[in-house]
C-alpha cells in the first residue's frame, strides 16, 4: 500500500480526530493573554501589509526584506541605555528599525509606513527613551541595510539565466504546461545571512533511477498526484490546493500567532520574527544549491518520458513549477519555520486557525507546528509536482538551516 494511504498523520484521517487527540495531551498550552497594545504586532501587520501591497516577484526577495528589518529591529532593542525608560525605549527602537529598512526597500510605501511610525511614537511618552530609540533604530536599519548591499536577492539576480542541459534520464527540463525557464536559479549563489556558504548544507543526491525508493516515490506520484486521480480523496485534493501558494504568504499567520501569543520581552519578540526569516532566506538559498546540483528531473517528465511504464499523457493536479524537483523548496521553508518556532517558542501551542489564497473558503486549525510540515509533505505529492524523497530531504534541509541559524544568533544579533 502506497505512504499517502498508510501515512499516520494524513489528512484522510480528518483534521477533528488529530485536533482531538493533540488539545488534551500533557504538552498543548493555552495561549497566554496578550500584554498591552504591542508595537512588536503592530509593526508585523505592517510590514506584512506592505510586502503584500508593494513587494517583489520573488519570494526570497520578500523574505529578505522581511530579515533585514527585523534584524535591525532585533539589534536595536537587545541592549538599553542606563537611566531610560525600557518599555518606551524598546518600542521607539523597533518601530524606527522596521520603518527606516521598510522605507528603504520598499519606497513606494513610505506614505503608509510615515503614518504607521506617527502613530507609534504618539503612544511613547515623548523625552530621552523615546529619542535615543528612534535614533538606535535608523542607525541599526544603516548598518544592516549596508552589510546586505548586493546580496544577488534581487529579482534579476534571483532568476539568473540558466542553460537548460540536453534532455537525458533524470535531468531536469522545462515542464508543461508553460516550459517557462528555470527559476531562482541566481539564489545559489546570493549571499546568505548566517550560512558561510550557499552549499553548507548541499544535500545527498536524490534515489537513484531505477532504485526501489525511486520507483516507490513515482508510484506514489503517478497514483495520488495526477489530474485524474481516482486515488486522491476529496480532502486530499483540499490539502493540496490549501498549501500549493507561497510559503511566505502561508506562513505570515502562523508566526503572528506565535508572536502575539509570546510573552516575551520586545526584544525577544523581535528576535523571532528576525531569526524565522533569516532561516527562510537562508533556506532558500540552500535549496537551490542542491536543487541545482543535482538537477532532477520532475515528476510530470520523469512519468511521461521515463523506463518506467511511459505515460505520455499524464497530467499533474497543479501545474509543476520551474525548477528542479530535489529538493522541495515548500519543505525547505516548512522545516526552516518548524526548528525556528518549535526551539523558540515550543513545540505546541493552543488551536489556531489558518486560511489559504489558493483554497477560498476553506479554514484548518493546528495545535502544533510539526503539523504544517506534514501537510507540506503530502500536500506536493498530491498535486503531483514533488516525489516524498524530495519532500522529505527538504524538510531535513530546512531544519538543518535553522538549527545552524539559532546557533549563530548571537553573532547574527550581536
Amino acid at each position: 500500500m502506497s505512504p499517502i494511504a498508510t501515512r499516520p498523520f494524513m489528512l484522510a484521517l480528518g483534521a477533528t480526530s488529530l485536533l482531538a487527540a493533540s488539545a488534551v495531551g500533557p504538552t498543548a498550552v493555552a495561549a497566554p493573554a496578550e500584554p498591552r497594545p504591542s508595537v512588536a504586532l503592530d509593526w508585523y501587520d505592517t510590514t506584512a501589509q506592505t510586502i503584500a501591497a508593494a513587494g517583489a516577484p520573488t519570494q526570497v526577495t520578500n523574505s529578505r526584506t522581511w530579515a533585514v528589518s527585523w534584524l535591525a529591529g532585533a539589534r536595536a532593542t537587545r541592549e538599553v541605555p542606563t537611566g531610560v525608560d525600557r518599555g518606551g525605549y524598546q518600542d521607539a527602537a523597533l518601530a524606527s528599525a522596521v520603518h527606516s529598512s521598510l522605507v528603504a526597500l520598499v519606497p513606494t510605501r513610505t506614505e503608509q509606513l510615515d503614518a504607521a511610525f506617527r502613530r507609534t511614537l504618539d503612544g511613547i511618552p515623548d523625552g530621552p527613551a523615546e529619542d535615543r530609540g528612534v535614533a538606535a533604530g535608523e542607525r541599526e536599519a544603516r548598518s544592516v541595510l549596508a552589510s546586505r548591499e548586493g546580496d544577488g536577492l534581487d529579482p534579476a539576480s534571483v532568476d539568473a539565466p540558466f542553460t537548460v542541459p540536453p534532455a537525458a534520464p533524470g535531468v531536469w527540463q522545462p515542464t508543461p504546461p508553460a516550459y517557462a525557464p528555470a527559476a531562482q536559479y541566481g539564489n545559489r549563489v546570493a549571499k546568505p545571512f548566517a550560512l558561510t556558504t550557499p552549499g553548507q548544507f548541499r544535500l545527498g543526491p536524490p534515489p537513484a533511477l531505477g532504485s526501489r525508493r525511486y520507483r516507490s516515490d513515482l508510484a506514489e506520484v503517478r497514483a495520488y498526484g495526477a489530474a485524474d486521480s481516482t486515488r486522491r480523496t476529496a480532502h486530499q485534493t483540499q490539502t493540496a490546493t490549501f498549501w500549493y501558494g507561497s510559503s511566505l504568504t502561508l506562513y505570515t499567520e502562523p508566526l503572528r500567532v506565535a508572536l502575539s501569543r509570546s510573552a516575551g520581552s520586545v526584544a525577544e519578540r523581535a528576535k523571532l520574527v528576525a531569526l524565522f526569516h533569516i532561516a527562510s532566506v537562508d533556506t532558500q538559498i540552500a535549496t537551490s544549491d542542491s536543487k541545482y546540483a543535482y538537477l532532477r528531473w520532475r515528476p510530470v517528465t520523469a512519468i511521461r518520458t521515463g523506463a518506467i511504464d511511459p505515460d505520455p499523457g499524464w497530467t499533474p493536479l497543479h501545474n509543476t513549477p520551474a525548477h528542479p524537483d530535489y529538493p522541495s523548496g515548500h519543505n525547505t521553508y516548512a522545516g526552516a519555520a518548524e526548528g525556528i518556532l518549535s526551539a523558540l517558542t515550543g513545540s505546541r501551542t493552543a488551536p489556531f486557525e489558518l486560511t489559504s489564497p489558493t483554497a477560498p473558503g476553506v479554514t484548518r486549525t493546528y495545535t502544533d507546528w510539526h503539523r504544517l510540515t506534514a501537510e507540506n509533505v503530502d500536500a506536493r505529492i498530491l498535486s503531483g509536482i514533488h516525489t516524498r524523497s524530495a519532500d522529505e530531504a527538504g524538510v531535513t534541509l530546512g531544519k538543518r538551516v535553522a538549527g545552524y541559524v539559532l546557533r549563530a544568533s548571537g553573532h547574527l544579533l550581536r
